[in-house]
């Protein structure tokens, strides 16, 4: 008998298995759409849903059933999660880091194969906006650096060397690249783009998508569809018309997706015309999926879908905000933890949402999942991961600094014939002064990088021991005159013990009054609220706190503390009002002078409110404040007295939502290079960041300025060639302004009714778009036209030769740009139609030519 029921239940599992793949959708000789739509008929709401959520996550033994109707994907964490030796990850080498990542991803795919009902793989996906954010992936350049080598070929090396480095992980979605418009550079996101100009970010962008999805990895081009407005600030709403959409906004997404194949979009954060870029019909479904006819997926910016109601005001609550996203045209939500489906989920059950949206958002998710073949190819070959050739990346990483870095000013001392650049080899002793010059920093969205080697550590290997070399930290970016006063000194009194931090009692309320909404302990007053209220539950605007607790001092003196935030706030220390700024105000540092003794107590009250949202709020002081930069300074003219020449490493502060309201170099950087030139050295100033600086106050002083942007792991290396004799050729993508009043400063604007000037500034800019000096000089001749006149089919060819008529050989990039003299409606004063990168030896000729084509000179008529 015990044979016969075995005998069944392996027949039945034979039968099942059968069954199984004789499924349509499993039957990959099927066409994909056929297996769509099968895969569709089979599935409950609830599978449904999840295939139109992502989160950051993974799966675990212990909450596997969360995950029992699947997920869209995941962004898995990078430790192994089951607490053994491959948590250490930053212990091993990239290989060995790529293939514990590979390993996780496949367990995560291997529960969702064999577990889930239907057995829907997932997509893990990543940021790999300048190379995969992970450890040990390679760090190239930042985006803008890679748009200032105006070079769509090497575009496509790197994009392809770091989707190699991201397939063999097991990641199969890319949250790259950044093709918003840099309109102002203010824009704390500036770095991650390509900069001002549709034509030069659409090259660029497809040339980093087209590599991708040749790779079988679905890119994301975001932020659709533009992230910045007025100010310059982060996620601003805006009102463009449809003509500056059409011809400078969207370009960039319209041509990653024809001519990239994009498979997925990202939303923005802010609004356009009122309506949430996330919840935008008109955006989404009239113009990305009508007239483009775009047949990928729509992703939400992490916790946008949630910001319709906490910032744009336009729901009551986040289930209201998923059913007017998911029905105006958004197909994934995208949020924070798993938690967060309880917000989301209920319109997708009560019939809210029509089910045909619901099936048309799913059906795109299940189509780019079979067109990745992960239904029949789930797991990635763990054994690939040591094909990487992480040395011929590293070569990769420094060729792109060196095509990236721009010489903006390169002149000779009075009475002098040679320009400072490149440094005489003669030269027998540097000065090398900045924090910059030892940070190795890589900009936004960066993984840690391999054994980046930075700018100071690039000269030290460049000049040997023959040269003698000073290192001064001077100053950096930093605020060096005070400091958040650290948590460690802060405590309360609870239950007649003595606990960590101090006590906040939120109240629902601009007046402290009633009782408080919610009590907790802050560990340290760093308060910063916009994107959700202060505490769950409470509004995001109209709301008080009052912080209180004991500061022990760990210093005897007299020094300044303070508040540093907006709108209204008190200061009392022993019951005593120092600070008394009880009034709706713009944001204010206030810092009075204090006696304190070491190890004393002092009884701290802080009350602050905020009657319209964005809230901020800041306990300071100057105890061991890093507040001697006079002293570093100092230091850093003397090691330049003692040097042939000063190298000065200075840089700036930006990310994302980190906006800049002055382009200056921050902290006392401006008044270090002022000192220093003041020695009359010859002196190098390098500039680190990923967009425009204004330099009024010492330019005129500096006889030489390289901008390096966030170089990448071989940055110091590329910038040490250069500074020595290999010849920079990098391109401004954007506009350098004279001053933040010119601002937003664009080069393809339209012609003024009047002028360009203001009454005490000139109207033009500091360095313009597609500005940048060489070692060598080139010239233009014998410009002519094969057509002279052509009809609207035609395409006539623009011939010239271009020769190097300098000493040392070089790359130039030539930059076509056309106007309309006479046109129906006002066009751009310039407009960037093409470019090449030729590479000449000196007295070396080429001719060069470009086509203009109909669609260079199509325009939108009246």
């Amino acid at each position: 008998m015990k044979k016969y029921i075995l005998y069944f239940i392996v027949l039945a599992a034979i039968n099942y298995k059968a069954l199984s793949q004789a499924l349509p959708y499993k039957n990959s000789k099927l066409p994909i759409e056929e297996r769509v739509k099968d895969l569709l008929s089979r599935m409950t709401p609830q599978e449904k849903f999840w295939q139109l959520f992502m989160i950051p996550g993974e799966v675990n033994d212990a909450d596997s059933a969360k995950y029992v109707n699947g997920i869209f994907g995941f962004q898995v964490s990078a430790r192994s999660g089951n607490g053994d030796a491959s948590d250490q990850m930053l212990k091993y080498n990239a290989t060995e880091n790529a293939s514990i990542l590979a390993k996780k991803i496949n367990r995560i795919q291997k529960y969702f194969i064999e577990k889930s009902r239907l057995g829907i793989p997932i997509i893990a996906f990543d940021e790999a906006l300048h190379g995969l954010e992970r450890d040990g992936a390679t760090a190239f350049p930042q985006s803008i650096a890679l748009a200032a080598t105006w070079d769509t070929s090497l575009m496509k090396q790197v994009a392809q060397a770091i989707a190699e480095e991201t397939k063999l992980r097991g990641i199969r979605q890319v949250l790259s690249p950044v093709i918003n418009i840099a309109s102002d550079v203010r824009w704390g996101r500036t770095e991650e783009t390509y900069g001002e100009d549709p034509f030069l970010t659409s090259q660029m962008g497809v040339a980093f998508v087209s590599a991708f999805e040749k790779n079988g990895i679905i890119t994301t081009p975001k932020h659709f569809v533009a992230n910045v407005g007025d100010g310059g600030r982060d996620s601003y709403p805006i009102h463009f018309d449809e003509r500056l959409l059409d011809e400078i906004y969207f370009p960039p997404f319209k041509a990653c997706i024809e001519k990239g194949g994009a498979r997925s979009i990202m939303t923005a954060y802010n609004s356009v015309d009122g309506s949430p870029a996330t919840a935008n019909s008109w955006l989404l479904q009239k113009i990305l999926k009508g007239d483009w006819n775009f047949s990928g997926f729509v992703i939400s910016d992490a916790a946008a879908v949630g910001g319709s109601n906490v910032l744009h005001n336009t729901s009551p609550n986040n289930a209201v905000s998923a059913q007017q996203a998911i029905t105006n045209g958004l197909d994934v939500i995208f949020q924070t933890a798993y938690e967060h489906h309880k917000l989301f989920d209920p319109p997708f059950f009560d019939g809210s949402i029509d089910q045909k949206r619901i099936d048309d958002a799913v059906s795109r998710v299940l189509r780019a999942k079979f067109e990745l073949g992960l239904f029949e190819n789930p797991y990635v070959p763990e054994e690939n991961v040591s094909k990487i050739n992480m040395k011929a990346h590293k070569e990769l990483a420094k060729k792109a600094a060196l095509e990236s870095i721009i010489l903006l000013k390169n002149a000779s001392l009075p009475g002098q014939k040679n320009k400072i650049l490149p440094l005489n080899k003669n030269i027998k002793s540097i000065a090398v002064i900045g924090e910059d010059a030892t940070e190795a920093r890589l900009g936004g969205y960066s993984g840690p990088g391999n054994n980046k080697i930075n700018i100071l550590d690039g000269i030290k290997e460049s000049i040997g021991k023959a040269r003698k070399m000073l290192y001064a930290e001077g100053t950096g970016i930093k605020n060096e005159d005070w400091v958040v006063i650290p948590p460690e000194y802060l405590f309360h009194n609870e239950n007649n013990k003595k606990e960590k931090g101090f006590k906040g009692e939120y109240y629902n309320n601009i007046l402290l009054n009633d009782s408080p909404f919610v009590t907790r302990t802050d560990m340290q007053i760093d308060f910063h609220s916009t994107f959700n209220s202060p505490a769950r539950g409470m509004k995001n605007d109209f709301y008080s706190i009052r912080w209180q607790g004991v500061l022990i001092s760990p210093a005897t003196g007299n020094f300044k503390i303070g508040l540093d935030g907006d709108d209204g706030y008190r200061l009392y220390v022993n019951e005593k009002l120092i600070i008394d700024n009880w009034k709706k105000q713009t944001y204010t540092t206030s810092l009075v002078d204090y006696s304190f003794q070491k190890n004393k107590e002092y009884n701290i009250r802080i009350e602050f409110y905020e009657p319209a949202g964005n809230g901020k709020l800041k306990f300071i002081w100057n105890v061991n404040a890093n507040n001697n930069w006079q002293q570093k300074i100092n230091a850093a003219v003397a090691a330049a007295r003692k040097c042939d020449v000063a190298i000065v490493v200075a840089g700036i502060h930006e990310g994302e939502f980190q906006d800049r309201a002055s382009l200056a170099l921050p902290g006392h950087q401006e008044e270090m290079i002022q000192q220093i030139a003041a020695i009359g050295k010859p002196v190098v100033v390098i500039l680190v960041g990923g967009s425009a600086i204004t330099m009024n106050s010492w330019l005129d002083k500096i006889p030489a300025v390289l901008d390096v942007w966030y170089p990448g792991e071989e940055g110091g290396r590329a910038v040490a060639d250069v500074l020595f004799g290999h010849n920079p050729s990098g391109k401004l993508p954007v506009t350098f302004p004279i001053s933040e009043a010119q601002l937003p400063l664009v080069y393809n604007h339209k012609p003024t009714g009047r002028g360009d000037d203001y009454y005490n500034l000139s109207g033009l800019p500091l360095y313009s778009f597609g500005y940048g000096l060489s070692y060598t000089t080139f010239d233009y001749s014998n410009l002519k036209f094969n057509k002279n006149n052509i009809s609207k089919t035609d395409s006539s060819q623009v011939n010239f030769t271009l020769k190097n008529t300098g000493a040392v050989e070089g790359d130039e990039v030539v930059q076509l740009y056309i106007r309309d003299v006479i046109a129906s409606v006002a066009r751009p004063v310039l407009e960037l139609k093409g470019f090449q990168r030729i590479h000449l030896k000196p007295g070396e000729t080429k001719d060069v030519s470009f086509m203009i084509t109909p669609e260079m000179l199509t325009m939108l008529d009246e």
